[in-house]
């Protein structure tokens, strides 16, 4: 209800026949010249015969003479049929001329035109009443004329209908309009003060104007019997009866009413609330209500949009330093990320790129980015789908750790394996150029380096230092890769498949070292 997402069900406005919350400005026009046209002359017929019925058997006043019934049977009709089609015509007038900017494609109002916009349903009320008013002057001086006892009945009844008359047509009205005040109430805010009445006062208002009036007019009248002494027992009994009738009748129809305009902004911020929870952030609800229910529904709007924005960020900031970085450091119990580090033991696995730079003087540049993004794209995808760590990309070599900041116990065998999907992938998808991969096992230090302002997580120790020496010897083997050996001995106690595919392939001091090196590369490539 009120929701701009895929999902059918309830109305963005709270009731299907308002229509859709995006319909073109000629069956906006059409929908609301329809429904204001039908709810406000069925609001004033039923007016009208309520009127009619406590005039008749609820007000203790004599019998009409045949003169009087005459006069009413043709002026009550004539006076209903004339008022409703006058408050329908120029209330209709009246607010189309306010909604113009609404009944356009792509109308935005002005600060003038929105304000103007939200008094129509007071606009239009105001008219109702107006016609009503009119009404119980003319009847009153009607019956003064021609019956003067049925004068002071005849001006409490009446009046009594265009105060209740009018507090129907105002939420009549108000439903009606909830598109166009959707669309008069896209920019509010939270810290936008309610336009109109308050929920509160609105309730009080309504309990008045349903159930106080009628009770106090009636009242007024019985007590007017009583002192004039006219009114018998059997009188006094019927009026009684109908006074209960036409509360509870009045009473619970704008009650209900009511109860409505505000339970519908309520059912859709619910609604919406139960997809947030599903984890469903494309979520905007139609403001359509001027009051706090409508700051209600802005303030879920607010909500949901810092969601999306941190889900973004979150997401931007997964992509930069890896989820399970981004993960890590949001779970910080204070919100806060600390500097520093942990040692464990970790894989690593380094892989760089073949005659890049002279690959690069040879062709044109949006060549050598595609060839780099094609490269990326396999490493970025073998090293997720093993449950790696993509930590660095330095120039045109990538370094991934396999077992932090996510430990993983088969950290060695997923390195290994990588590497091996990695190498067959990159000479298929991106023969332009060769690589090197090299994966070492160690002892690292993990964790954010850098300053509280502008810090990175990565990787410091003799694993990394490893890794990154091995793929130069890598560039001159077949098949590209060269492991070390603590890397097979780590992969043979969870994963024995993997270290068997792979052999033996000499010793090497390496660069920065003084002890050699035992080094291993997959079987079918060592050294004959």
């Amino acid at each position: 209800m009120g929701i701009t997402t895929r999902r059918r069900g309830r109305s963005p406005f709270g009731a299907r026949v308002l229509g859709p919350r995006e319909q073109d400005a000629r069956h906006l026009r059409l929908r609301i010249q329809v429904l204001l046209t039908a709810l406000l002359l069925v609001t004033n017929i039923l007016g009208a015969g309520v009127v009619f019925v406590v005039n008749t058997w609820a007000i203790p006043s004599p019998e009409p003479t045949r003169e009087m019934v005459v006069a009413l049977a043709i002026a009550i009709p004539v006076y209903v049929l004339v008022g409703a089609a006058i408050g329908v015509v120029l209330g209709t007038t009246t607010s189309l001329n306010a909604l113009r900017w609404a009944t356009r494609d792509g109308g935005q109002p002005t600060p003038a035109e929105r304000s103007k916009a939200l008094r129509v349903p007071l606009w239009l009320t105001l008219i109702q009443f107006g016609i009503w008013a009119v009404g119980t002057v003319l009847f009153t001086m009607l019956a003064a004329r021609l019956q003067p006892d049925r004068a002071l009945g005849t001006a409490l009844t009446v009046g009594i209908g265009a105060i209740v008359v009018s507090g129907v047509a105002y939420l009549v009205t108000e439903f009606a309009l909830r598109p166009v005040a959707a669309r008069a109430l896209t920019d509010r805010t939270v810290s936008s003060r309610p336009r109109g009445v308050g929920v509160g006062p609105r309730m009080l208002l309504f309990w008045l104007v349903g159930t106080a009036a009628p009770v106090i007019g009636l009242l007024i009248t019985a007590l007017l019997a009583l002192i004039a002494n006219e009114a018998t027992l059997e009188q006094l009994a019927v009026v009684t009866m109908v006074l209960c009738v036409i509360v509870l009748i009045s009473g619970a129809l704008l009650t209900d009413l009511n109860a409505r305009s505000v339970v519908a902004p309520i059912l859709s911020v619910r609604d919406a609330l139960r997809q947030v929870e599903s984890g469903d952030l494309d979520v905007d609800l139609a403001v359509y209500d001027g009051t706090e229910l409508g700051q209600l529904q802005s303030g879920f709007n607010a909500m949901v949009h810092g969601l999306r924005e941190r889900e973004k960020i979150r997401d931007l900031f997964g992509r930069h330093v890896g989820h399970e970085v981004a993960e890590a450091a949001t779970a910080s119990p204070t919100g806060e990320i600390s500097l520093g580090g942990e040692t464990l033991v970790a894989s690593v696995l380094f892989v760089d790129l073949v005659g890049s730079t002279a690959y690069a003087t040879e062709h044109d540049p949006a060549e050598v980015v595609a060839v780099l993004n094609r490269f990326f794209g396999v490493v970025v995808d073998e090293v997720g789908a093993h449950h790696g760590l993509v930590n660095k990309f330095l120039g045109d070599a990538v370094l991934a750790i396999f077992g932090a900041p996510v430990p993983l116990p088969d950290h060695a065998a997923r390195a290994l394996a990588a590497a091996r999907v990695m190498a067959t992938r990159l000479a298929a998808e991106v023969p332009e150029v060769g690589a090197g991969i090299g994966v070492a096992t160690g002892t690292v230090v993990v964790g954010n380096v850098g300053h509280r302002d502008r810090f990175e997580y990565t990787a410091i120790g003799d694993a990394v230092n490893s890794a990154a020496r091995l793929t130069d010897l890598a560039k001159e083997i077949p098949g590209g890769i060269v492991a070390t050996g603590e890397s097979v001995a780590a992969a043979r106690s969870t994963d024995p498949g993997q270290a068997a595919a792979w052999v033996e392939h000499g010793e090497v001091v390496l660069r920065g070292r003084t002890t050699a090196t035992l080094l291993h590369v997959p079987a079918g490539h060592a050294r004959p």
